[in-house]
């Protein structure tokens, strides 16, 4: 307890908390006030109580040289106050836990940041291109992105305002900083957008946004990665388990043998070990197709084939060749492709019947095919429509509508004639294809070059097959 001059004074502060201040009057009956500062010194409140007995009511200046006591000059609530006392003197009432001064709270400058994109927002917690493998529980899969696809876009700073204290000091606004998003390799920062600089897997590594447009699974691809659908390069160092799907923009290159179920690679398809196939889909490859051996497949590729070792109970189409060198072997199948074909042996006595057909555009003999047979169900319906007009119960209306549906039938049959007149001349792409044996064809081996064929009934060996046009035969050449 302090003493000055007719008043009392206590003040009650410790570290971390709210200060309390009470000033009574010169006696210990008079009206007071209990104020309380908070450690922020952003609010004071006041507790209001009235004389006892003959003490002295709450007055103006009392409270005013109470507030000028405590420094309290800014945002000071007068009309609250003198409520308060009024009420306080008048009805004897104790009044608590007034408001009577209140400053002002500083509000955060927040600077420029570039902000993720929501969409991409599950990206954060992405694996580190260099992880054993892609943990399906955690993400799903891998985030790819387009070519010029937002990734992050900037938010504009928000100026901060300075706060004031009750007691007119002033509160500089602090800064409050944002997670922001630096651009990375492949992207590209404009002046309102972190973009993409290529298709890719999105990486996002110390808020750092980078594309890589190779994909490396470093396990198997299985549950922890869900099906691999993406725009560039592919690369397997594991298995693929039965059922999940391997699609990629540019090329797939498998690390071991490569257990295939559903594969498209609009470029190469290179594969260290071989290519087992499972279930009716077929592979489906844009460029060059390289393995050590194929066992059980359904391939078709656009670029040339190369086989070191194998290819097994398999049908395969390629645009270009297939080459098998000087070892690899032919056990079973079906073979469809334009240049040619070359072994070290061909069929097998004890197996199925190996046939191969050379010269022939495989895309055009499968449009040609599917072409004869709406003409095959055209014709049926053809001929079911004849059968009905030749029948004398039908009145005039019912033969008039079976003559418009005959004449629509006519029409279709049409358009598909001409379509298989303009694909004709393209099916025999190369009348130059030839088969190469280094070794032996086996009996029941079955050659055809441009729908011209040969059936080995009996083994040769090293010969080279091809299409004699003036004799319109197959003939054979020794391979010395």
């Amino acid at each position: 307890m302090e003493q000055e001059g007719d008043t009392n004074k206590t003040t009650e502060k410790s570290q971390g908390t709210p200060q309390q201040t009470t000033i009574t009057g010169q006696h210990e009956n008079d009206g007071k006030i209990v104020i309380t500062i908070d450690e922020n010194k952003l609010t004071a409140r006041a507790d209001f109580y009235p004389p006892l007995g003959k003490g002295k009511p709450l007055s103006p200046d009392y409270i005013a040289s109470m507030l000028d006591t405590l420094q309290i000059i800014y945002g000071v609530a007068w009309d609250v106050i003198q409520e308060a006392a009024l009420e306080c003197n008048l009805n004897h009432r104790v009044i608590k836990d007034v408001i009577i001064a209140k400053g002002d709270q500083p509000v955060a400058e927040v600077p420029e940041y570039f902000e993720l994109e929501a969409s991409l927002s599950s990206a954060k917690q992405s694996i580190d291109r260099n992880a054993q493998r892609i943990d399906y529980r955690s993400i799903a899969s891998y985030i790819v992105v387009k070519k010029n696809q937002i990734l992050a876009h900037r938010k504009e700073r928000i100026p901060g305002t300075e706060g004031k204290t009750i007691q007119g000091q002033v509160i500089p606004a602090p800064v409050q900083r944002q997670e922001t998003f630096r651009a990375g390799k492949n992207t590209v920062k404009t002046a309102d957008a972190i973009l993409a600089a290529c298709d890719g897997r999105l990486i996002i590594l110390d808020n750092e946004l980078s594309i890589d447009e190779i994909l490396e699974v470093k396990g198997s691809v299985g549950y922890g990665t869900g099906h691999i659908i993406f725009p560039g390069d592919v690369i397997l160092d594991g298995n693929v388990a039965d059922g999940f799907k391997v699609y990629s923009g540019a090329s797939i290159i498998a690390k071991q043998t490569f257990d295939a179920t559903d594969v498209i690679a609009k470029k190469d398809l290179i594969v260290a070990g071989g290519i087992i196939g499972r279930g009716q889909n077929t592979i489906k490859v844009g460029g060059t197709v390289k393995a050590k051996f194929i066992q059980n497949c359904r391939l078709a590729s656009r670029g040339p084939i190369q086989v070191s070792s194998a290819i097994v109970n398999s049908t395969i189409y390629t645009l270009d060749s297939l080459d098998l060198g000087d070892k690899g072997r032919i056990i079973g199948g079906e073979f469809f492709t334009i240049h040619g074909l070359r072994a070290a042996s061909i069929g097998s006595e004890t197996g199925k019947t190996t046939k191969i057909h050379c010269g022939v555009d495989f895309t055009v003999q499968q449009e040609i095919d599917k072409l004869n047979e709406q003409f095959r169900v055209l014709s049926q319906k053809k001929q079911k429509v004849m059968e009905l007009l030749r029948n004398p119960a039908h009145d005039a209306t019912k033969k008039a509508a079976l003559e418009q549906f005959n004449n629509q039938i006519d029409g279709q049959m049409s358009v598909i004639s001409n379509k298989l007149t303009e694909l004709l001349p393209k099916l025999n792409a190369d009348e130059e294809a030839s088969v190469s044996c280094l070794g032996e064809i086996a009996k029941g081996t079955l050659v055809e070059i441009c729908h011209v064929a040969l059936f080995i009934d009996k083994p040769i060996r090293k010969v080279r097959i091809h299409l004699d046009k003036a004799q319109g035969k197959l003939v054979c050449d020794a391979i010395k």
